[in-house]
Protein backbone atom coordinates (compact mmCIF):
# COMPACT_ATOMS: atom_id res chain seq x y z
CA UNK A 1 0.00 0.00 0.00
CA UNK A 2 1.19 3.57 -1.18
CA UNK A 3 1.81 5.07 1.99
CA UNK A 4 1.02 8.97 0.83
CA UNK A 5 -2.57 10.19 1.06
CA UNK A 6 -4.15 12.93 -0.49
CA UNK A 7 -6.36 13.98 2.62
CA UNK A 8 -6.81 18.04 1.13
CA UNK A 9 -5.72 20.13 -1.23
CA UNK A 10 -1.93 20.90 -0.16
CA UNK A 11 -1.66 18.29 2.90
CA UNK A 12 -0.14 14.89 1.56
CA UNK A 13 -0.02 12.30 5.42
CA UNK A 14 0.78 9.05 5.94
CA UNK A 15 -1.32 6.30 6.24
CA UNK A 16 0.37 5.92 9.28
CA UNK A 17 -0.09 8.70 11.76
CA UNK A 18 2.22 8.53 14.91
CA UNK A 19 -0.26 9.45 17.48
CA UNK A 20 1.88 11.30 20.74
CA UNK A 21 -0.87 10.92 23.69
CA UNK A 22 1.00 8.83 25.56
CA UNK A 23 3.89 11.88 26.49
CA UNK A 24 1.29 12.99 28.71
CA UNK A 25 1.59 9.64 30.57
CA UNK A 26 5.51 9.22 30.28
CA UNK A 27 5.00 12.78 32.33
CA UNK A 28 2.97 12.50 34.99
CA UNK A 29 5.81 9.95 36.09
CA UNK A 30 9.03 11.16 34.73
CA UNK A 31 8.01 15.29 34.26
CA UNK A 32 7.81 17.60 31.79
CA UNK A 33 9.75 16.01 29.08
CA UNK A 34 13.32 18.04 27.12
CA UNK A 35 11.93 18.97 23.82
CA UNK A 36 15.09 19.14 22.44
CA UNK A 37 16.57 15.80 23.31
CA UNK A 38 12.85 14.09 23.05
CA UNK A 39 12.42 15.47 19.09
CA UNK A 40 15.29 13.87 18.06
CA UNK A 41 13.34 10.66 18.89
CA UNK A 42 10.87 11.65 15.32
CA UNK A 43 13.69 11.56 12.64
CA UNK A 44 13.87 7.78 12.53
CA UNK A 45 9.82 8.12 11.80
CA UNK A 46 10.72 10.53 8.84
CA UNK A 47 13.14 9.00 7.54
CA UNK A 48 10.42 5.53 7.45
CA UNK A 49 8.12 7.89 5.27
CA UNK A 50 6.17 8.54 8.30
CA UNK A 51 5.84 11.93 8.95
CA UNK A 52 2.34 12.87 10.10
CA UNK A 53 2.14 13.67 13.56
CA UNK A 54 -0.98 13.41 16.20
CA UNK A 55 -1.18 15.49 19.23
CA UNK A 56 -3.73 17.76 21.45
CA UNK A 57 -3.55 20.72 23.75
CA UNK A 58 -3.59 17.89 26.68
CA UNK A 59 -1.04 15.30 25.66
CA UNK A 60 1.87 17.22 27.40
CA UNK A 61 4.58 18.70 25.94
CA UNK A 62 4.10 17.13 22.28
CA UNK A 63 3.39 20.26 20.62
CA UNK A 64 6.93 22.21 22.15
CA UNK A 65 8.38 18.92 21.10
CA UNK A 66 7.20 18.63 17.46
CA UNK A 67 7.33 22.01 16.70
CA UNK A 68 11.27 22.13 18.07
CA UNK A 69 11.37 18.87 15.60
CA UNK A 70 9.42 21.00 12.27
CA UNK A 71 11.86 24.32 13.42
CA UNK A 72 14.98 22.84 13.72
CA UNK A 73 15.62 19.37 12.21
CA UNK A 74 16.55 19.54 8.42
CA UNK A 75 14.35 17.17 8.02
CA UNK A 76 11.37 19.83 9.48
CA UNK A 77 9.82 20.60 6.05
CA UNK A 78 8.94 17.22 5.46
CA UNK A 79 5.90 16.66 8.34
CA UNK A 80 2.70 17.53 8.99
CA UNK A 81 1.57 18.55 12.67
CA UNK A 82 -1.88 17.83 13.51
CA UNK A 83 -3.49 19.06 16.90
CA UNK A 84 -6.62 19.15 18.81
CA UNK A 85 -8.78 21.64 21.22
CA UNK A 86 -10.54 20.43 23.52
CA UNK A 87 -12.38 23.21 25.34
CA UNK A 88 -14.42 22.78 28.31
CA UNK A 89 -18.34 22.82 28.20
CA UNK A 90 -19.70 26.78 28.47
CA UNK A 91 -19.95 29.63 26.33
CA UNK A 92 -17.33 29.87 23.57
CA UNK A 93 -16.38 33.46 22.20
CA UNK A 94 -14.16 34.74 18.98
CA UNK A 95 -11.24 35.79 21.70
CA UNK A 96 -11.06 32.55 23.62
CA UNK A 97 -11.35 30.68 20.10
CA UNK A 98 -7.97 33.11 18.79
CA UNK A 99 -5.86 32.49 21.85
CA UNK A 100 -6.32 28.80 21.58
CA UNK A 101 -5.27 28.79 18.23
CA UNK A 102 -2.21 31.33 18.89
CA UNK A 103 -1.52 29.24 21.79
CA UNK A 104 -1.01 25.80 19.71
CA UNK A 105 1.16 28.61 16.87
CA UNK A 106 3.53 29.74 19.58
CA UNK A 107 4.16 26.34 21.49
CA UNK A 108 4.70 24.40 17.88
CA UNK A 109 6.36 27.88 16.48
CA UNK A 110 4.43 27.57 13.77
CA UNK A 111 2.48 30.16 11.58
CA UNK A 112 -0.25 27.98 10.39
CA UNK A 113 -1.77 24.62 11.60
CA UNK A 114 -1.38 21.88 9.44
CA UNK A 115 -4.73 20.82 11.05
CA UNK A 116 -6.42 21.46 14.15
CA UNK A 117 -9.25 19.11 15.66
CA UNK A 118 -11.88 20.28 17.84
CA UNK A 119 -13.85 18.40 20.33
CA UNK A 120 -17.30 19.08 21.91
CA UNK A 121 -18.47 17.43 25.19
CA UNK A 122 -21.84 18.40 24.86
CA UNK A 123 -24.04 19.46 21.44
CA UNK A 124 -27.12 20.46 23.43
CA UNK A 125 -25.55 23.73 24.17
CA UNK A 126 -24.85 25.38 20.70
CA UNK A 127 -21.04 26.60 21.46
CA UNK A 128 -20.12 23.99 20.02
CA UNK A 129 -21.23 25.27 16.46
CA UNK A 130 -19.99 29.02 17.45
CA UNK A 131 -16.39 27.45 18.27
CA UNK A 132 -16.26 25.73 14.86
CA UNK A 133 -17.40 28.76 13.18
CA UNK A 134 -15.02 30.83 14.75
CA UNK A 135 -12.14 28.33 13.69
CA UNK A 136 -13.22 28.20 10.13
CA UNK A 137 -13.06 32.20 9.79
CA UNK A 138 -9.20 31.51 11.47
CA UNK A 139 -8.90 28.95 8.83
CA UNK A 140 -9.81 31.41 6.24
CA UNK A 141 -7.62 33.97 7.88
CA UNK A 142 -4.60 31.44 7.28
CA UNK A 143 -4.13 30.56 10.88
CA UNK A 144 -5.07 26.93 10.39
CA UNK A 145 -4.80 25.38 6.91
CA UNK A 146 -7.51 23.07 7.77
CA UNK A 147 -9.88 21.80 10.12
CA UNK A 148 -11.14 18.38 11.49
CA UNK A 149 -13.23 17.44 14.53
CA UNK A 150 -12.44 14.39 16.75
CA UNK A 151 -14.95 11.81 18.53
CA UNK A 152 -18.10 13.31 16.33
CA UNK A 153 -21.31 11.26 15.99
CA UNK A 154 -22.62 11.37 12.46
CA UNK A 155 -25.97 13.62 13.61
CA UNK A 156 -23.35 16.68 14.52
CA UNK A 157 -20.73 16.36 11.82
CA UNK A 158 -23.75 16.42 9.61
CA UNK A 159 -24.57 19.23 11.09
CA UNK A 160 -21.82 21.02 11.03
CA UNK A 161 -21.00 20.24 7.61
CA UNK A 162 -24.23 21.16 5.97
CA UNK A 163 -23.77 24.46 7.67
CA UNK A 164 -21.05 25.33 6.24
CA UNK A 165 -18.52 24.32 8.01
CA UNK A 166 -15.66 22.79 6.17
CA UNK A 167 -14.40 20.21 7.74
CA UNK A 168 -11.92 16.86 6.17
CA UNK A 169 -11.59 14.81 9.00
CA UNK A 170 -13.34 13.13 11.88
CA UNK A 171 -10.68 11.17 14.04
CA UNK A 172 -12.94 8.54 15.76
CA UNK A 173 -12.16 5.14 17.69
CA UNK A 174 -12.26 2.30 15.21
CA UNK A 175 -11.67 -1.36 15.66
CA UNK A 176 -12.17 -4.78 14.70
CA UNK A 177 -14.13 -4.43 18.25
CA UNK A 178 -15.66 -1.14 17.33
CA UNK A 179 -17.60 -0.79 14.22
CA UNK A 180 -19.88 2.26 15.05
CA UNK A 181 -17.67 4.30 12.10
CA UNK A 182 -19.62 1.78 9.57
CA UNK A 183 -23.19 3.05 8.93
CA UNK A 184 -24.70 6.57 8.87
CA UNK A 185 -20.68 7.71 9.54
CA UNK A 186 -20.21 6.16 6.63
CA UNK A 187 -22.87 7.59 4.60
CA UNK A 188 -22.30 11.26 5.75
CA UNK A 189 -18.17 11.07 5.34
CA UNK A 190 -19.00 10.10 1.55
CA UNK A 191 -21.83 13.16 1.53
CA UNK A 192 -19.54 15.56 2.34
CA UNK A 193 -16.20 14.50 1.71
CA UNK A 194 -15.11 13.89 5.33
CA UNK A 195 -12.44 11.23 6.18
CA UNK A 196 -11.89 8.86 9.26
CA UNK A 197 -8.60 8.88 11.22
CA UNK A 198 -8.98 6.16 13.32
CA UNK A 199 -7.49 5.97 16.42
CA UNK A 200 -7.65 2.57 19.17
CA UNK A 201 -6.82 0.29 16.29
CA UNK A 202 -5.18 -2.19 19.18
CA UNK A 203 -8.08 -1.54 21.24
CA UNK A 204 -5.15 -0.29 23.89
CA UNK A 205 -3.06 -3.06 22.80
CA UNK A 206 -5.56 -5.73 23.31
CA UNK A 207 -5.79 -6.66 19.88
CA UNK A 208 -2.41 -7.58 20.11
CA UNK A 209 -0.41 -11.18 21.30
CA UNK A 210 0.24 -10.14 24.71
CA UNK A 211 -3.63 -11.02 25.68
CA UNK A 212 -3.98 -14.11 23.44
CA UNK A 213 -4.37 -17.25 25.35
CA UNK A 214 -4.34 -14.72 28.80
CA UNK A 215 -6.92 -15.48 31.53
CA UNK A 216 -9.31 -12.33 32.07
CA UNK A 217 -7.57 -9.12 33.94
CA UNK A 218 -9.62 -7.76 36.83
CA UNK A 219 -9.86 -3.75 36.17
CA UNK A 220 -7.67 -3.43 38.90
CA UNK A 221 -5.17 -5.43 37.55
CA UNK A 222 -4.87 -2.74 33.95
CA UNK A 223 -1.53 -0.40 34.43
CA UNK A 224 -2.71 2.11 31.71
CA UNK A 225 -5.63 4.55 31.29
CA UNK A 226 -5.99 2.79 27.54
CA UNK A 227 -6.57 -0.70 29.30
CA UNK A 228 -8.79 0.38 31.32
CA UNK A 229 -10.75 2.08 28.92
CA UNK A 230 -10.75 -0.61 25.90
CA UNK A 231 -11.57 -3.45 28.26
CA UNK A 232 -14.57 -1.53 29.21
CA UNK A 233 -14.76 -1.88 25.01
CA UNK A 234 -14.38 -5.83 25.27
CA UNK A 235 -16.61 -6.33 28.17
CA UNK A 236 -19.23 -4.49 26.67
CA UNK A 237 -19.12 -6.37 22.70
CA UNK A 238 -19.65 -10.05 24.15
CA UNK A 239 -16.62 -10.66 26.66
CA UNK A 240 -13.56 -12.00 27.12
CA UNK A 241 -14.49 -15.75 25.73
CA UNK A 242 -15.50 -13.76 22.43
CA UNK A 243 -12.91 -10.93 22.55
CA UNK A 244 -9.97 -14.15 22.44
CA UNK A 245 -12.12 -15.87 19.96
CA UNK A 246 -11.35 -13.16 17.96
CA UNK A 247 -8.10 -12.99 18.59
CA UNK A 248 -7.32 -16.26 17.68
CA UNK A 249 -8.55 -15.86 13.93
CA UNK A 250 -6.90 -13.04 13.89
CA UNK A 251 -3.68 -14.82 14.92
CA UNK A 252 -4.48 -17.28 11.93
CA UNK A 253 -4.22 -14.70 9.26
CA UNK A 254 -1.06 -12.86 10.75
CA UNK A 255 0.67 -16.26 10.69
CA UNK A 256 -0.21 -16.91 7.31
CA UNK A 257 1.16 -14.02 6.22
CA UNK A 258 4.24 -13.75 9.38
CA UNK A 259 2.88 -10.53 10.59
CA UNK A 260 1.91 -9.64 14.01
CA UNK A 261 -1.86 -9.50 15.20
CA UNK A 262 -1.11 -5.52 15.77
CA UNK A 263 -0.53 -5.57 11.76
CA UNK A 264 -3.56 -7.29 10.62
CA UNK A 265 -5.90 -5.54 13.35
CA UNK A 266 -4.92 -1.70 12.07
CA UNK A 267 -4.38 -3.14 8.45
CA UNK A 268 -8.25 -4.32 8.20
CA UNK A 269 -9.33 -1.07 9.49
CA UNK A 270 -7.16 0.93 6.64
CA UNK A 271 -8.70 -1.28 4.29
CA UNK A 272 -12.12 0.88 4.91
CA UNK A 273 -12.68 3.24 1.98
CA UNK A 274 -13.57 5.98 4.39
CA UNK A 275 -10.35 5.83 6.51
CA UNK A 276 -8.00 8.12 5.34
CA UNK A 277 -5.58 6.68 7.95
CA UNK A 278 -4.91 4.64 11.22
CA UNK A 279 -3.38 6.83 14.48
CA UNK A 280 -0.75 4.07 16.54
CA UNK A 281 1.10 5.57 19.56
CA UNK A 282 4.40 6.14 20.12
CA UNK A 283 6.67 6.50 23.30
CA UNK A 284 9.20 8.86 21.56
CA UNK A 285 12.44 7.79 23.14
CA UNK A 286 11.47 4.40 24.72
CA UNK A 287 9.82 2.23 21.97
CA UNK A 288 10.01 1.89 18.08
CA UNK A 289 8.31 0.26 15.95
CA UNK A 290 8.68 1.50 12.20
CA UNK A 291 9.96 -1.72 11.17
CA UNK A 292 6.60 -3.24 12.49
CA UNK A 293 4.60 0.00 10.68
CA UNK A 294 6.29 -0.64 7.20
CA UNK A 295 5.14 -4.79 7.35
CA UNK A 296 1.34 -3.82 7.59
CA UNK A 297 1.55 -1.26 4.67
CA UNK A 298 2.75 -4.23 2.97
CA UNK A 299 -0.03 -6.65 4.08
CA UNK A 300 -2.77 -7.71 1.31
CA UNK A 301 -5.51 -9.50 2.63
CA UNK A 302 -7.14 -12.18 0.95
CA UNK A 303 -11.08 -12.88 0.87
CA UNK A 304 -10.40 -16.05 2.82
CA UNK A 305 -8.53 -13.68 5.31
CA UNK A 306 -11.23 -11.22 5.56
CA UNK A 307 -14.30 -13.95 5.71
CA UNK A 308 -12.63 -15.32 9.00
CA UNK A 309 -12.20 -12.06 10.78
CA UNK A 310 -15.56 -10.65 9.68
CA UNK A 311 -16.71 -14.19 10.79
CA UNK A 312 -15.41 -14.00 14.16
CA UNK A 313 -16.40 -10.33 14.52
CA UNK A 314 -20.46 -11.25 14.00
CA UNK A 315 -20.27 -13.15 17.39
CA UNK A 316 -19.32 -10.01 19.30
CA UNK A 317 -22.25 -7.74 20.16
CA UNK A 318 -21.97 -4.32 18.43
CA UNK A 319 -20.46 -1.15 20.55
CA UNK A 320 -23.97 0.86 21.25
CA UNK A 321 -24.20 4.27 19.98
CA UNK A 322 -22.63 6.22 17.30
CA UNK A 323 -19.17 7.45 17.11
CA UNK A 324 -17.82 9.01 20.27
CA UNK A 325 -20.65 8.76 22.79
CA UNK A 326 -18.36 6.77 25.31
CA UNK A 327 -17.54 10.35 25.88
CA UNK A 328 -21.31 12.14 26.23
CA UNK A 329 -23.65 8.76 27.37
CA UNK A 330 -23.84 5.60 29.21
CA UNK A 331 -22.08 3.46 29.44
CA UNK A 332 -19.67 5.65 29.24
CA UNK A 333 -16.58 3.75 27.91
CA UNK A 334 -13.79 5.98 29.59
CA UNK A 335 -11.01 4.85 31.74
CA UNK A 336 -12.97 5.38 34.72
CA UNK A 337 -16.02 4.83 33.84
CA UNK A 338 -17.67 7.79 33.80
CA UNK A 339 -15.96 11.72 32.97
CA UNK A 340 -14.68 12.30 36.24
CA UNK A 341 -11.02 12.51 34.88
CA UNK A 342 -12.33 14.84 32.53
CA UNK A 343 -14.78 16.97 33.42
CA UNK A 344 -16.09 19.09 36.45
CA UNK A 345 -19.54 19.59 35.35
CA UNK A 346 -20.92 21.15 32.20
CA UNK A 347 -23.40 23.72 32.42
CA UNK A 348 -26.83 24.12 31.46
CA UNK A 349 -28.21 26.36 28.51
CA UNK A 350 -30.93 28.37 30.04
CA UNK A 351 -31.92 29.07 34.03
CA UNK A 352 -36.00 28.33 34.73
CA UNK A 353 -37.48 31.52 36.08
CA UNK A 354 -40.64 31.15 38.35
CA UNK A 355 -43.47 33.35 36.96
CA UNK A 356 -46.65 31.94 38.38
CA UNK A 357 -47.55 29.29 41.46
CA UNK A 358 -45.92 26.04 40.34
CA UNK A 359 -44.88 27.28 36.99
CA UNK A 360 -41.52 28.17 35.40
CA UNK A 361 -40.37 29.01 32.09
CA UNK A 362 -37.07 29.79 29.36
CA UNK A 363 -36.40 31.58 27.37
CA UNK A 364 -34.21 32.11 24.02
CA UNK A 365 -34.10 35.96 24.65
CA UNK A 366 -35.04 36.39 20.73
CA UNK A 367 -37.13 39.22 19.70
CA UNK A 368 -39.72 37.06 18.66
CA UNK A 369 -40.46 36.34 22.02
CA UNK A 370 -41.00 39.69 23.21
CA UNK A 371 -42.64 40.68 19.60
CA UNK A 372 -45.26 37.44 20.09
CA UNK A 373 -45.46 36.94 23.48
CA UNK A 374 -44.55 33.74 24.20
CA UNK A 375 -41.74 31.54 25.89
CA UNK A 376 -39.38 28.75 24.54
CA UNK A 377 -40.46 26.56 27.12
CA UNK A 378 -43.15 26.13 30.34
CA UNK A 379 -42.94 23.80 32.77
CA UNK A 380 -46.35 23.28 34.76
CA UNK A 381 -45.90 21.10 37.72
CA UNK A 382 -43.89 18.01 36.38
CA UNK A 383 -45.27 18.66 32.63
CA UNK A 384 -42.83 20.68 30.23
CA UNK A 385 -44.26 22.36 27.09
CA UNK A 386 -41.88 23.33 24.37
CA UNK A 387 -42.89 25.78 21.69
CA UNK A 388 -42.29 24.92 18.07
CA UNK A 389 -38.35 24.66 17.32
CA UNK A 390 -36.92 25.61 14.57
CA UNK A 391 -33.07 25.14 13.08
CA UNK A 392 -31.84 28.90 14.37
CA UNK A 393 -29.10 29.74 16.18
CA UNK A 394 -28.78 33.47 16.73
CA UNK A 395 -28.54 34.76 13.14
CA UNK A 396 -28.22 32.26 11.33
CA UNK A 397 -30.29 28.73 10.04
CA UNK A 398 -28.06 25.35 11.48
CA UNK A 399 -28.33 23.11 8.74
CA UNK A 400 -28.37 24.69 5.43
CA UNK A 401 -30.82 22.00 3.11
CA UNK A 402 -29.74 19.14 5.05
CA UNK A 403 -33.27 17.85 6.66
CA UNK A 404 -31.39 15.39 8.68
CA UNK A 405 -29.20 17.76 10.03
CA UNK A 406 -32.08 20.65 10.90
CA UNK A 407 -34.18 18.05 12.92
CA UNK A 408 -31.10 16.90 14.74
CA UNK A 409 -30.38 21.00 15.64
CA UNK A 410 -34.18 21.24 16.91
CA UNK A 411 -33.85 17.78 18.71
CA UNK A 412 -30.28 19.69 20.18
CA UNK A 413 -32.67 22.89 21.21
CA UNK A 414 -34.97 20.73 22.90
CA UNK A 415 -32.93 18.61 24.54
CA UNK A 416 -31.04 21.52 26.13
CA UNK A 417 -34.73 22.86 27.05
CA UNK A 418 -35.60 19.48 28.91
CA UNK A 419 -31.86 19.28 30.75
CA UNK A 420 -32.19 22.92 32.26
CA UNK A 421 -35.92 21.72 33.29
CA UNK A 422 -33.73 18.63 35.04
CA UNK A 423 -35.32 16.21 32.16
CA UNK A 424 -33.80 14.35 29.44
CA UNK A 425 -35.47 13.50 25.89
CA UNK A 426 -36.93 10.40 27.66
CA UNK A 427 -39.77 12.21 29.77
CA UNK A 428 -41.13 13.32 25.71
CA UNK A 429 -44.42 11.85 25.71
CA UNK A 430 -45.52 13.65 22.25
CA UNK A 431 -43.78 15.39 19.50
CA UNK A 432 -45.52 16.96 16.68
CA UNK A 433 -43.39 17.87 13.50
CA UNK A 434 -44.00 20.63 10.60
CA UNK A 435 -42.32 20.21 7.19
CA UNK A 436 -42.07 22.86 5.16
CA UNK A 437 -42.55 20.61 2.06
CA UNK A 438 -43.40 17.27 2.14
CA UNK A 439 -41.21 15.29 -0.28
CA UNK A 440 -38.79 15.90 2.51
CA UNK A 441 -40.34 14.35 5.31
CA UNK A 442 -38.54 10.87 5.10
CA UNK A 443 -35.03 12.50 6.33
CA UNK A 444 -36.41 14.58 8.90
CA UNK A 445 -38.74 11.33 10.27
CA UNK A 446 -35.35 9.63 10.05
CA UNK A 447 -33.25 11.84 12.04
CA UNK A 448 -36.05 11.84 14.45
CA UNK A 449 -35.86 8.03 14.90
CA UNK A 450 -32.71 8.18 15.57
CA UNK A 451 -32.99 10.55 18.71
CA UNK A 452 -35.76 9.17 20.29
CA UNK A 453 -35.34 5.24 19.41
CA UNK A 454 -36.27 3.53 22.14
CA UNK A 455 -38.45 6.69 23.77
CA UNK A 456 -40.98 6.29 20.98
CA UNK A 457 -43.14 9.24 21.80
CA UNK A 458 -46.99 9.98 20.27
CA UNK A 459 -45.86 11.82 16.93
CA UNK A 460 -47.65 13.69 14.24
CA UNK A 461 -45.94 14.87 10.99
CA UNK A 462 -47.86 17.36 8.58
CA UNK A 463 -46.72 19.59 5.97
CA UNK A 464 -47.82 23.15 6.76
CA UNK A 465 -45.68 26.46 5.64
CA UNK A 466 -42.92 27.65 7.87
CA UNK A 467 -42.35 30.96 8.92
CA UNK A 468 -38.46 32.06 7.35
CA UNK A 469 -37.00 30.75 4.28
CA UNK A 470 -34.64 27.67 4.49
CA UNK A 471 -36.70 26.40 7.34
CA UNK A 472 -37.24 22.59 6.81
CA UNK A 473 -38.76 21.60 9.78
CA UNK A 474 -40.40 23.12 12.78
CA UNK A 475 -41.14 20.73 15.91
CA UNK A 476 -42.65 20.97 18.85
CA UNK A 477 -42.60 18.86 21.98
CA UNK A 478 -44.73 17.55 25.56
CA UNK A 479 -42.99 16.18 28.05
CA UNK A 480 -43.45 14.89 31.67
CA UNK A 481 -40.94 14.69 34.21
CA UNK A 482 -40.66 11.53 37.06
CA UNK A 483 -41.19 13.51 39.68
CA UNK A 484 -42.70 16.56 40.09
CA UNK A 485 -40.50 19.56 40.95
Amino acid sequence: MENIYQLASGLNISRIIIGLWQIADIERNVGVLDPVITSQSMESYVRAGFTSFDMADHYGSSELITGHFKKNNVLGNHVQLFTKWVPKPGKINREVVRKAVQSALDRMKESRIDLMQFHAWYYPDPSWLDALFYLNELRKEGLIHHLGVTNFDSAHLRMACASGIHLISNQVCHSLIDQRAFGEMTEVCEKYGVKILAYGTLAGGFLTQKWIGKAEPLQEELTTWSEMKYKRFVDISGGWEKFQNLLESIKKVADRHRVSIANVASRFILEDSSVAAVIVGARLGQSEYITEHKKMLDLTFTEADISEIIEAQDLLIPIPGDCGDEYRKPPFLTASGDLSHHLENIPKSYVPIDFAEDRSRVSSGTVWEEFAGYSRAVKEGNRIHISGTTATHGQKMIGGKDGAAQTHFVIDKIESVLESFGGSLEDVVRTRIFVNNIKDWEPIAKAHGIRFKGINPANTLVEAKLVGAGYMVEIEVEAVLKSPG
